[in-house]
């Protein structure tokens, strides 16, 4: 019996090494990649001159599609702020999501809207939609909000703005994000670029907005945020745009366009069946399924990520409000990959099938299964004192090394590029942060994301969740 426990013990160990540098090497690999893809942008984006596309009859329209439930704090400096956008052709539309708050009557007041006819045609099917309303002042023309009944997810609401939408494209933000003022040229420039494939959908660099300096929607200055959780979220933010979504552009492989800030093209997004309103991850949902629409039927697709920052969020600043957000992350990573089981490894779905689904389920699904099971397995080897205690402090010291410089060099790369933050000991004093991630925040997304898949397999009903926004004004700084 202890004979085929030690072998089961050996196999294990071997493979959890065999994993651990899969996954650095699947880093490494990133981390080149999106070295390259960055250096590409850098040069189109020297000689592009995005006044042709100001001027240009041809310019795609864009519809900006903001679903809101209980965001009265800071609805109308938000609004305002999108109807600021730099681009010809766009209209707002903003889908009141039956909130509980006094959003509409704000929304009503400010912008001086009165219920309209509509043709609505409901391509999709969502909660019902109560009254539409436009403004009797020229000066909101670009402006239609949806009031309807509560569809208890954002994919219900951004269903219905899809259902009204003027344009061919449209772009799905969070009412709370800011946008910068030339998102749309930039979102709207690898679909003008691209000669050989149709492009379905592209993204942008999110990053935190706490404790930036901020005036009526724009970002004046960018700061690393001073309380220590969302920093951590502005470090991880950084890795994942930076190095991950830019990394995976360079082989078409993006893996999902994020909920912040993602534009789609509608008639693909629309044939998709859009956002399954019972989807926690409705954003990676919507593209896998897009994704697999286009080999479905022989279209061959791109999807774009670009490097620069067009989004600014407010993160959470409690433990509490974290866990809610991260918990229906990863409940809807597990639906997911238990719905589209069937690309994984299938030839017939390209790169998703042979390259993105594996990615997904080894490296984002099971990887905190596997370091909970590791955890509980090296506690056990260490009570029954069969730990190697140099040999473990030593692999524990490459892990954590790895991790640091990986997300050091993201950082520093991004600031060397960008020069996002004003000084350099703002940019050393977020790289400080990665000193302590592995210790005090990677646990968490563990326990949280054990929540989520907990959740997923008990089936906890579904809700929007409230996250409790602080509001921009608040949490303005001085510059």
């Amino acid at each position: 019996m202890q004979f085929i426990l030690d072998k089961i013990a050996k196999f294990y160990e071997s493979s959890i090494f065999i994993y651990g540098m899969a996954l650095l090497l699947v880093y490494a690999l990133l981390g080149f990649f999106s070295f390259i893809a960055i250096r590409r942008y850098l040069r189109k984006e020297s000689y592009t001159n995005y006044d042709h596309l100001l001027t240009s009859p041809l310019t795609p329209g864009i519809s900006v599609l903001a679903p809101a439930y209980n965001e009265g704090l800071s609805i109308i400096m938000n609004v305002r702020s999108l109807l600021t956008l730099n681009y010809p052709r766009f209209e707002i539309i903003l889908i009141n999501d039956g909130s509980t708050d006094n959003s509409i009557e704000q929304l009503v007041k400010e912008f001086e809207l009165v219920p309209v006819d509509f043709a609505y045609n409901a391509k999709l099917k969502t909660q019902p939609v109560k009254t539409i309303y436009k403004s009797t002042n020229t000066a909101f023309n670009k402006l239609v909000v949806i009031d309807k009944v509560n569809g208890k997810s954002k994919a219900d609401a951004v269903n219905a703005g899809i259902n009204i939408a003027a344009f061919d494209y449209f772009v799905c933000t969070d009412v709370d994000c800011i946008l910068d003022k030339d998102t749309l040229l930039k979102l709207i420039k690898p679909v003008m670029d691209e000669k050989s494939k149709r492009v379905i959908a592209t993204g942008a660099t999110l990053r935190i907005a706490n404790s930036c300096t901020i005036d009526s929607g724009v970002i004046l200055r960018m700061k690393p945020p001073r309380q220590l959780l969302p920093r951590f979220q502005e470090v991880e933010y950084i890795r994942s745009f930076v190095l991950g979504k830019m990394g995976w552009t360079l082989v078409n492989c993006v893996p999902n366009v994020s909920g912040g800030l993602g534009f789609f093209d509608k008639e693909i997004a629309i044939k998709s069946g859009g956002y399954d309103p019972q989807s926690f991850g409705e954003d990676m949902e919507l593209m896998t399924r897009m994704c697999r629409y286009a080999y479905d039927n022989k279209i061959d697709y791109a999807i774009r990520y670009i490097p620069i920052t067009l989004c600014w969020t407010e993160a959470p600043v409690t433990v509490k409000i974290f866990m809610r957000q991260r918990t229906r992350w990863a409940r809807g990573l597990a639906q997911l990959m238990y719905s589209h089981f069937k690309m994984l490894f299938n030839p017939r779905y390209g790169r998703a099938g042979l390259i993105l689904m594996p990615y997904n389920f080894f490296f984002e699904l099971l990887a905190p299964i596997i370091e909970l099971t590791g955890l509980i397995y090296f506690i056990s080897l260490l009570v029954a004192g069969r730990v190697n205690t140099e040999y473990a402090l030593l692999l524990l010291l490459f892990g954590y090394s790895y991790s640091v410089m990986i997300t050091t060099l993201a950082i520093l790369w991004d600031q060397m590029t960008f020069r996002y933050y004003k000084t350099w000991r703002e940019v050393l004093f977020l790289c400080s942060t990665t000193l302590f991630e592995s210790i005090l925040y990677h646990p968490l997304i563990v326990i949280f994301s054990m929540r989520g898949y907990f959740y997923f397999l008990t089936g906890k009903k579904h809700t929007w969740g409230n996250m409790q926004r602080q509001g921009f004004g608040q949490v303005t700084a001085k510059a």
